[in-house]
């Protein structure tokens, strides 16, 4: 098993990767949350069927009482009325400010379930056991919890913790292509923001069958790199910007097909695209490295470009979480694997994306 550990003083946790860790879970969550005498499980119509019963007879033979909800899979559960009927629920359940709650799935189940956590009751203990690459090498770690708005995407939530992450690469083998290949457009932003060595062996390992065969030390490599940026900035005010390389962009393509038509991999990967073409006009990203990118991402069936108008593109940027006033802070590449912010007026950033060549 790898562990990495997570040091945020009295927020801090460890990130378990191990094969059949999923049937293990009961005893590790045991570990670190020993007052907790019930657990209330969120997990999706897609997870259901496939891994809740497995968790369920893991927390069970620990000890734990369990109660399950499972939400419609997709992104439109990200909002307020599941929100508010998953807190009800909690509360029905019997759950005290000693219990937890545990994600069991992606990226929208533990973006609900942990904001649920984050307020119900002021705050109780949270755990997550993401079940999708993306959720396992991003959003399961560094404490990012929100639900979508009318206004937007991640527009209400908060910064809370989990108590513990427990990755098992397994759950990994049920997961369509398409998804799979979302994961890895966040696996390669590590690359290029911080790891050109990696960026380099992901592009002589371009199939499914090869990631696999090397899936823990993946996991491993980009959730060291998250949390080697999380530590430096928690709270997502200076330098954990850098993680949203590729995402500014990406979030007006989400924007565009009304978040049905474009996955969140699938815009971070033409994101990133763009975000590599800006910097070559802007004069900071070499000319050869959009090519480099969008080289790695077309074997993977990724979108190197998706149409977006001007309307949707300043939409998106005028609700961006990185923008201060007339300002927005962009992450560009100065080089394969290192990432630098510049801070541009927005008008200034809309103007370069209108020229962008697509």
């Amino acid at each position: 098993m790898k562990t990495l550990h997570v040091n945020l003083g009295e927020r801090s946790y460890d990130i378990l990767i191990a094969d059949r860790l999923l049937d293990r879970a009961g005893e590790e969550i045991k570990a670190v949350c020993p007052q907790a005498r019930r657990l209330f499980v969120v997990t999706d119509s897609n997870v259901f069927p496939l891994y809740l019963t497995r968790l369920a007879n893991s927390l069970t033979a620990a000890g734990f009482e369990m109660t399950a909800l499972t939400v419609p899979a997709g992104e439109s559960s990200k909002c307020v009325s599941e929100l508010s009927g998953l807190w009800e629920k909690m509360l029905a359940s019997g759950l005290t400010r000693t219990d937890a709650v545990v994600a069991l799935g992606g990226g929208v189940v533990g973006d609900l379930a942990g904001f649920a956590a984050a307020t119900a009751l002021r705050g109780v203990d949270f755990v997550q056991i993401p079940t999708t690459l993306l959720a396992q090498v991003d959003s399961s770690v560094g404490g990012k919890v929100a639900i979508d708005l009318r206004a937007g995407k991640n527009l209400a939530g908060a910064f809370w913790q989990p108590k513990l992450v427990l990755m098992d690469p397994d759950t990994l083998n049920t997961l369509p292509d398409a998804t799979f290949a979302d994961g890895m457009a966040e696996v390669i932003k590590y690359g290029c923001i911080r790891d050109k060595e990696f960026f380099d062996f992901l592009r002589a390992h371009p199939t499914r069958a090869e990631i696999m065969a090397n899936i823990e030390s993946i996991l491993y490599q980009c959730c060291d790199i998250k949390r080697s940026v999380v530590e430096e900035d928690e709270r997502d005010t200076g330098s954990r910007m850098v993680l949203n390389f590729g995402h500014t962009i990406g979030h007006a393509y989400e924007l565009s097909g009304h978040y049905e038509q474009w996955t969140h991999g699938q815009a971070v990967a033409a994101g990133m695209c763009a975000a590599a073409k800006l910097g070559v006009t802007l004069g900071l990203t070499p000319p050869e490295l959009p090519g480099q990118i969008e080289a790695i991402l077309v074997p993977l069936g990724l979108p190197t470009a998706i149409p977006c108008d001007g309307d949707t593109y300043a939409a998106a940027i005028g609700r961006d979480k990185k923008g201060a006033g007339a300002d927005i802070t962009l992450v560009l590449l100065d080089r394969m694997g290192h990432a630098v912010l510049r801070k541009l007026p927005k008008a200034t950033l809309l103007q370069s994306i209108g020229a962008l060549p697509m």
